[in-house]
Order: structure tokens, then C-alpha cells, then sequence
């Protein structure tokens, strides 16, 4: 049975945080590369996958970036979900939607917080490659979390904080895991809001989500035009020389708005009792699941 989750280049934080965390909670030798069998974890993972191998879901979310998969086709085994919406859209039943995977962070050894981080910002990691997110942290004080990082530190940093602001969900995801306050900020690109929505809904947290303007040219096209800003002609937007007091005003724009988010925008966390119910519930599924292999194994 295959861990199966988006390996991006660069990586990836919140997908990156599977690497790290079945490896805590499943029995050594569960998983091995046997593609025949699929464990997917966290993320919006839930797609349509070649073949006809059976896919175990745990606390993964639809994120409509693709078409939904046929959940019914007998190839699917969902001991959790992420969040109502992914539940609806896929048409499963609602006690399936417990929480993000990355929730189980909360049962397995954690780096120490790390030292001097105060105010820290996460960028979604597709802002991290377009924008100049660094230097307009740097410019605000504030520890920018670079989310192609190592997750060890980004885990370490954001236990440390005071306060973490979140364009990457899973910033939010994990701050509220490790009970950090946060504050959510509206993704630059439209197509990754709704699986915020998903995942709050789970905890019932009630989203009051700020936004930020561009970091440079590069985004500002992208917020213009809808596109994903990822090709060579947007790219010399950031770069060209003729253009950089637009991106320096843009940058020091960007800056103040984190600072006065800081000031101003109300802090999230979601309850106690419903972080603890759905961790519990949460490893409940995964130990049944894990129980249930080991007894198929030995008969």
C-alpha cells in the first residue's frame, strides 16, 4: 500500500507534512510502494486515479481542481474526510467529514517551538514562487514561512509563534493543530478558496478571511487576468528592470497591509472540545482501519 499525496517541485508544506506524519501513526512495513493499493492522506487529493486498485482515504479533501472521481465504482475505502464539502461534492455521507488528515499532528512527537518568531507569515506555495513575499515580510517584521521549506522547522516555527497568517491553508490548518492563533487571508488565485471553506466547516470555524494585495507585477497580473501566472512572460514582469519602482511600490503596499492585519484582523481558533472530538475521531478511524488490515492479514 502506496502513501499517496502531491509531490510538487518545489515542495510543498502541506502536502509535505504526509511525509512526516504516517510514519508516527501506522505500523512499521504498512506502507511500501505495492501501487496496487493506494493510502492517500492529506490534501485535495481525491481525483480520478488510472487503474482499478482500491484507495484508502484518510482525511483527504476534493478541492476542484480536476473533475470528482466515481466514489461508487467499488475501488474507494473513505475512513474520513476532510470537511462537509468534499463530502457533498462527492456525495458521501456527511459523518464521514471529521477533519484534515494533518490534525493527527496532534498525536505524534513534535519538534520544540521555536525562538524569536513573533508574528510569522505563510504564503500559498504557488504566491511563494510568483511574489516577492520575503522581502515584503522583511520589510514588515514579520518571519515569512516559506512553505518549500523543511517541515520540521516550518512545524517548529509555527508552534513558536504568536501569531501565524495564512494564505496557505495548511498554515491555518496546523497553526489551529498545535493551537497557534491565526489569520486566514483570501488565496491570491480564486481556485483555492473552497477547500478552506471545506476544512473550516469540519471544525466549525466561521472564516473572516482578509486579503492582500499583489507583491509585484507577476501577481497583480495574475489577479487581473484569472490566469496562474506561471509562464516565462509573467515571469519578466517581477524581473525587469524598467519596471522595478512598481514592484518596490507594490512590495512596500503589501507590506503594510500584513502590518495592519497584525493591528486589526480578528484572530481564529477553533474550539477546544472540537479540535479534541475530531483528533479523537480521527485517530478512531485510522486505528479501526489499521485493526481491520491486520485481522485480514492473519485469517
Amino acid at each position: 500500500m502506496k502513501l499517496t499525496y502531491f509531490r510538487h517541485d518545489p515542495p510543498n508544506f502541506g502536502d509535505e507534512v504526509n511525509a512526516i506524519l504516517w510514519d508516527h501513526l501506522l505500523p512499521v512495513g504498512f506502507l511500501d510502494e505495492d501501487e496496487t493499493e493506494l493510502f492517500l492522506g492529506a490534501g485535495s487529493i481525491l481525483r480520478r486515479y488510472p487503474g482499478s486498485g482500491m484507495k484508502h482515504v484518510a482525511g483527504s479533501g476534493y478541492g476542484g481542481y480536476s473533475a470528482a472521481p466515481d466514489m461508487a465504482d467499488g475501488t474507494w475505502n473513505v475512513l474520513w474526510l476532510r470537511g462537509p464539502l468534499t463530502a457533498g461534492k462527492l456525495g458521501l455521507d456527511a459523518r464521514l467529514a471529521i477533519c484534515d488528515a494533518a490534525i493527527l499532528l496532534r498525536e505524534v512527537p513534535l519538534p520544540p517551538p521555536a525562538t524569536g518568531i513573533g508574528v510569522a507569515f505563510m504564503p500559498h506555495f504557488e504566491s511563494a514562487v510568483r511574489g516577492d513575499w520575503a522581502a515584503v515580510c522583511a520589510r514588515a517584521g514579520i518571519t515569512y514561512l516559506d512553505p518549500r521549506g523543511p517541515v520540521a522547522a516550518i512545524l517548529a516555527a509555527i508552534r513558536g509563534a504568536d501569531l501565524v497568517i495564512a494564505e496557505a491553508m495548511h498554515a491555518a490548518i496546523v497553526a489551529d493543530t498545535l493551537r497557534t492563533p491565526w489569520v486566514p487571508v483570501l488565496p491570491l488565485h480564486a481556485s483555492h478558496r473552497m477547500k478552506w471553506e471545506d476544512w473550516a466547516a469540519s471544525l466549525g470555524i466561521t472564516l473572516r478571511r482578509g486579503a492582500l494585495p499583489p507583491s509585484n507585477l507577476r501577481e497583480a497580473y495574475v489577479l487581473a487576468t484569472g490566469l496562474d501566472g506561471k509562464g516565462a512572460r509573467s515571469a519578466r514582469l517581477a524581473q525587469a528592470p524598467l519596471l522595478g519602482p512598481v514592484n518596490r511600490a507594490l512590495r512596500a503596499g503589501a507590506a503594510r497591509r500584513l502590518r495592519q492585519l497584525v493591528a486589526d484582523a480578528p484572530r481564529h481558533l477553533s474550539d477546544d472540545a472540537a479540535i479534541a472530538e475530531a483528533t479523537e475521531r480521527s485517530r478512531a478511524a485510522l486505528d479501526r482501519f489499521v485493526r481491520t488490515r491486520g485481522a485480514r492479514q492473519s485469517a
